[in-house]
C-alpha cells in the first residue's frame, strides 16, 4: 500500500514537472523568437516591454480568451449527455422547422435557439429565468447593502483610537479568513430543524422552530445570513483603509465650523471613500451575484425557489447535462454583469480618477 501511494506521488510530481518544463522551453523560445524578430531585424525601441509582456499575453489569451471562444461555440451547439465527447458527435442547433421564415426567426429558432431557450424554457425543472433573476437581484442586493452598511459601521468604530483596537481587527476578519465552504457546512448544521443552536435558542425562548431547509422563505433567510456574516469583514477591511487615508485635517476644519457627526459624516466621510467604496460595492456586486458556495450548501434540499442564477446554470449543466443551453445561460449572466459594471461606473462619479 505504501509503495503504490509513493508511486502516485512519483507519477504527480513527474506530471507536474513535465508541465512546468513546457512552459519554461516555451517562454523561452518565445522570448527568443520576438527578441530576434523585434530587436534584430526591426530594432524596434519597445522591443523590452514586448518582452516582457508577451508570456502574459499568451498566457492570458489561452486560460481566458480561448475558453470564452469555446464556450460561445458550445453555446451556439446541440451538446448534451448524449453528445459528449467527440466534437463530431455534436452539431450547431438545427432550425426546428424546414422553413425558418424570417431572419427574426431564423436567430431565434436557429443559430441563437439556446439563447432564446434561456428565456422561453425553464432553466431548471419548473422554475424559469425571471424568477430566478428577480431572486438572484434581490439576494445581490440585500448582502450588498448589509456588506456595505455593516462593514462602514465597523470600519468607523475601528478607525476610532481604542485599547485593544488589533485584537478586535483580528477577531472581525476571521469569518472571512475561514474557507467558505467549510463555514457554509458549519452554518447549515446550525440550522438543523431538530439540532441546531438556532432553533434550540428558539425553543428555549418558547418560540416554534424554524423549517430553515424546507421552508422556502426561511432558506432564503438563511442564505442571506450566512452571505452577509461572512461579506462584512472584507467590506470592513477595505473602508477601513479608505477612512484611514482620509486626513484628519479635513474633521478638525469642520469641527471648527460647527459641523456635527452626521454632517462630517456626509460631506467628508463618503465623499472622501467613493474611490475605494465604489471599486469595492462592484466587486461585491460581482462576487455577491455569482456567488456560488452558500446558495448550493445552504439550499441542502435542492429547492428551486432558493436557487440564484448561478446555482441554476450549475444544475442545468451538471445535474440535467444541457450543456450547450448551459452555456448559452452562462454568457447570459455574463452580459448582465458586464451592462452593470459598465452602468454603474458610467453613473457613479469618482473624483480622485476623473479630475
Amino acid at each position: 500500500m505504501e509503495k503504490l501511494t509513493l508511486d502516485v506521488i512519483l507519477a504527480s510530481l513527474s506530471e507536474v514537472g513535465s508541465t512546468v518544463l513546457f512552459i519554461l522551453v516555451g517562454v523561452v523560445v518565445l522570448e527568443a523568437v520576438l527578441y530576434l524578430l523585434f530587436g534584430v531585424v526591426f530594432k524596434n525601441k519597445y522591443t523590452l516591454p514586448i518582452l516582457l509582456l508577451a508570456p502574459a499575453v499568451v498566457g492570458l489569451t489561452l486560460l481566458i480568451i480561448y475558453p470564452l471562444l469555446w464556450e460561445f461555440n458550445l453555446s451556439l451547439t446541440n451538446m448534451s449527455l448524449r453528445r459528449f465527447g467527440d466534437k463530431a458527435q455534436y452539431t450547431w442547433v438545427a432550425c426546428q422547422s424546414a422553413d425558418p421564415g424570417t431572419i427574426q426567426n431564423w436567430l431565434t429558432d436557429c443559430l441563437l435557439r439556446n439563447y432564446a431557450d434561456v428565456f422561453r424554457l425553464p432553466v431548471l425543472k419548473q422554475v424559469y429565468f425571471f424568477p430566478v433573476f428577480g431572486r438572484t437581484i434581490l439576494w445581490t442586493v440585500i448582502n450588498v447593502v448589509f456588506h456595505v452598511a455593516g462593514g462602514l459601521g465597523l470600519a468607523i468604530l475601528l478607525n476610532r483610537p481604542m485599547r485593544g483596537r488589533g485584537l478586535y481587527r483580528t477577531l472581525l476578519i476571521l469569518p472571512w479568513a475561514i474557507p467558505q465552504v467549510i463555514a457554509a457546512l458549519a452554518w447549515r448544521g446550525e440550522f438543523h430543524y431538530e439540532y441546531g443552536f438556532l432553533n434550540i435558542f428558539l425553543t428555549r425562548l418558547g418560540l416554534t422552530p424554524i423549517s430553515w431547509m424546507s421552508d422556502p422563505t426561511w432558506n432564503f433567510i438563511a442564505m442571506c445570513i450566512v452571505n452577509i456574516w461572512l461579506g462584512i469583514p472584507f467590506m470592513m477591511v477595505i473602508l477601513l483603509g479608505g477612512l484611514q487615508s482620509i486626513s484628519q485635517e479635513y474633521y478638525e476644519a469642520a469641527e471648527i465650523d460647527g459641523a456635527g457627526a452626521w454632517q462630517q459624516f456626509r460631506s467628508i466621510t463618503l465623499p472622501l471613500l467613493q474611490p475605494v467604496m465604489t471599486p469595492a460595492i462592484i466587486l461585491g456586486t460581482i462576487w455577491t451575484f455569482n456567488n456560488f458556495n452558500i446558495p448550493f450548501f445552504i439550499n441542502q434540499n435542492e429547492l428551486e425557489t432558493s436557487d440564484i442564477l448561478v446555482t441554476a446554470l450549475f444544475r442545468a449543466a451538471f445535474q440535467y447535462n444541457r450543456y450547450g443551453f448551459s452555456a448559452a445561460f452562462a454568457f447570459v449572466i455574463f452580459i448582465i454583469l458586464l451592462v452593470y459594471a459598465v452602468v454603474y461606473i458610467k453613473t457613479v462619479r469618482i473624483e480622485g480618477i476623473y479630475e
